[in-house]
């Protein structure tokens, strides 16, 4: 009966990993896999973005501003929860271009007369610098501006402009699209429009070459309309006078009781850049320099810990372990001065205070760290680029939940360690690690989201959206760590070599505080990360770009390293001290890093973020940057003990015991 009550439970596990991982996918793009291919005269669909700002780090809906609305109403694209998460909004826009259908002085509309709130609200997101963002077959509008003889990239366009006061809107884009001749590969032609894409095979045909999207570039203008030249103009109609578009001037001012008048303009290049290269332009590499430097630094610290680490292991130990062995009394007592480590053979194992919350701790740190080296092995072999909007956060979704099997296991193996073998808190120990961190993710996720409520942003998480983690997180984390617990009472446990007395051993008096030493360990790992995390930073609050995944592989990788080396040495000092209070201090030891990471952050919001404004917006970055702390404390933490743990049980096994 309990074989099948098992496979009942292995069925619907199995059909719920399979719907959350169609759910992720029906969402999910890879560049370069699906190039839409155009006709002349093709319709394009150009999508609207979330309006958002470094100044607030709030995003806003962008029919939430008094801008033309599309004829067929607003329409929602099909999202996945990725994009809920980071809170893009895609919907549909007035905008209707043909390809390779140059078009100039387009009337999109003429609003209403802006009303008291709606000025408002305009000058408001004018003052905090708020960007809209367009886009048109997946690439985002990009605007090229020239500053001191440097061509600047951006993407989006701002909503207007503050000039002595007075407040100017841009009312007309001038779009150039770039499109490249479709060129055969003999297998399968892909056509689309708008969103969609549809495999048609197509073989030899040759008759209709095509076209494809490379390029979205917008060049936003304030311009002045005549009005008297409006009055019998329909949408789309063509405005009778010619349209001068200067970025360097401004001249469409706005105030209460001011309506105002779109406009656009589109033409099309032929463009020899390739379909695999477009993105190019957005992830166009900066400062590769500095990441090699990165790299570099940490490969230096890593050299001289494992130094160090060689020093402890074929020296130090080994003399240790050869002089112990020595049968001469004056000659053994001398060495239990040089080297204390062995007189606290009949403690080193004695389990450590708050234990089940050091197992939840380690078991969930495993987790974290095996779902952080996943999304970013896939994210470097490009199966989670930029160009697929919210892929990289289902994708750590998905890992976390899939990987709750390890946190389990862990956990129970590591009770059952402390325990000599004891099963029962199996199932205690498995419920805790599941809703530890997720726990306190919701907690600070709820508390954020009621701010992004209050402000009425698109970042605001809908409920709906908190019901399906809700569920993910009981019907798939859930189940599958108590199934890693439940495999864990399975296997052998790591017994101890030697035997823990009743009575523990007093502790000599340090001569300065050995917390101070583990909590300053963690520059050294923070050594090895703190470039790479300008770059992270930059694109979570500046809104740049992040790809270069391989970099950072490279540099967790290394971070992981660093965590085992700094944790070993410090529990081998501790131990020579004859502390053998060794289990939280090895974790913190490593852990601590996440502490300079939180202060980083706090620094990056007073220097790097200094236009950042309101409350609110500080709120919501301390929450982030709290719990991102939260999870590098405990992935850096259980390295840190786990390396420590197999060094201790390794060294002990070792000594000879009388």
């Amino acid at each position: 009966m309990g074989f099948f009550n098992r496979l009942k439970i292995l069925l619907l596990l199995s059909v719920s990993i399979s719907y959350l991982i169609l759910e992720i996918a029906d969402g999910y793009y890879l560049p370069g896999s699906y190039p839409h291919k155009y006709d002349v005269g093709d319709r394009l669909s150009v999508k609207v973005n979330s309006l958002t700002s470094i100044d607030t780090e709030i995003p806003y809906g962008y029919y939430s501003l008094p801008f033309c609305k599309p004829l067929e109403g607003i329409k929602d694209k099909a999202e996945n929860i990725g994009e809920l998460l980071m809170g893009d909004r895609i919907e549909n826009s007035p905008y209707r271009f043909k390809m390779f259908k140059n078009e100039t002085e387009i009337v999109l509309c003429k609003s209403n007369p802006l009303s008291s709130d709606e000025f408002k609200t305009l000058r408001e997101r004018i003052d905090e610098m708020y960007q809209v963002n367009l886009n048109l077959d997946n690439l985002p509008a990009i605007r090229y501006t020239r500053k001191d003889g440097y061509f600047l990239r951006w993407t989006g366009y701002p909503v207007g402009i503050k000039v002595k006061d007075v407040y100017y809107v841009f009312n007309h884009l001038k779009f150039t699209v770039l499109a490249h001749k479709h060129e055969h590969n003999n297998v399968v032609g892909v056509i689309g429009t708008g969103d969609g894409a549809e495999l048609i095979t197509r073989g030899n045909d040759t008759n209709n070459d095509g076209y494809m999207v490379v390029g979205f570039e917008v060049q936003p203008c304030s311009v002045n309309h005549d009005v008297s030249l409006l009055q019998d103009i329909k949408p789309y109609g063509k405005y009778s006078k010619s349209i001068i578009c200067n970025p360097a001037s401004v001249a469409m001012a706005v105030s209460e009781g001011r309506s105002v008048t779109y406009t656009y303009e589109v033409s099309f290049v032929l463009s020899d850049i390739k379909w695999p290269s477009r993105w190019d332009a957005y992830l166009k590499m900066e400062g590769a320099k500095v990441h090699w430097f990165s790299i570099l630094n940490s490969l230096m610290v890593i050299t001289f810990l494992a130094g160090v680490v060689l020093v402890i292991f074929l020296r130090t130990i080994r003399r240790d372990l050869a002089r112990y062995e020595e049968l001469d009394e004056a000659q053994t007592q001398m060495n239990e001065e040089l080297s204390g480590w062995k007189l606290v053979v009949s403690d080193v194992f004695r389990a450590p205070d708050h234990a089940e919350l050091l197992c939840v701790m380690v078991a969930d740190g495993c987790r974290i760290l095996g779902m952080a080296v996943s999304t970013i092995f896939f994210a470097a072999l490009g199966f989670m680029s930029p160009a697929s909007r919210g892929a990289l956060i289902s994708g750590m979704l998905m890992f976390y939940l899939l990987l709750g099997f390890i946190a389990g296991f862990v956990a129970v193996w590591l009770r059952r360690t402390l325990e000599a073998g004891n099963n029962r808190s199996w199932f205690s120990i498995s419920s805790k690690v599941s809703c530890f961190f997720p726990g306190i993710s919701f907690s600070i996720l709820t508390f954020l989201n009621s701010l992004l409520w209050a402000s009425q942003s698109t970042g605001a998480i809908p409920f709906t959206t908190f019901i399906i983690l809700i569920l993910l997180w009981f019907c798939i984390s859930v189940p599958l760590t108590l199934i890693g617990g439940l495999l864990a009472t399975r296997t052998r446990f790591l017994k101890y070599p030697v035997r823990t007395n009743q009575i523990p051993r007093q502790i000599p008096p340090p001569r300065f505080p050995s917390w101070v030493l583990v909590l300053g360990a963690g520059t050294l790992p923070f050594g090895t990360l703190f470039i790479e995390l300008f770059f992270i930073m930059s694109s979570i609050w500046l809104g740049r770009v992040y790809y270069v995944f391989g970099f950072l592989l490279v540099v967790i990788v290394l971070l992981v390293m660093v965590c085992a080396e700094v944790s070993l040495v410090l529990t081998y000092m501790h131990l020579c001290v004859e502390d053998w209070k060794w289990w939280w201090k090895s974790f913190f030891a490593s852990g601590s890093v996440s502490g300079y990471i939180f202060l980083y952050s706090v620094n990056y919001l007073v220097f790097d973020l200094r236009s950042l404004s309101g409350t609110v917006s500080a709120m919501i970055f301390l929450g982030y940057s709290f719990l991102m702390a939260v999870a590098i404390m405990l992935a850096t933490g259980a390295v840190g003990f786990l390396t420590s743990l197999f060094f201790v049980h390794r060294l002990f096994s070792s000594v000879k015991i009388d």
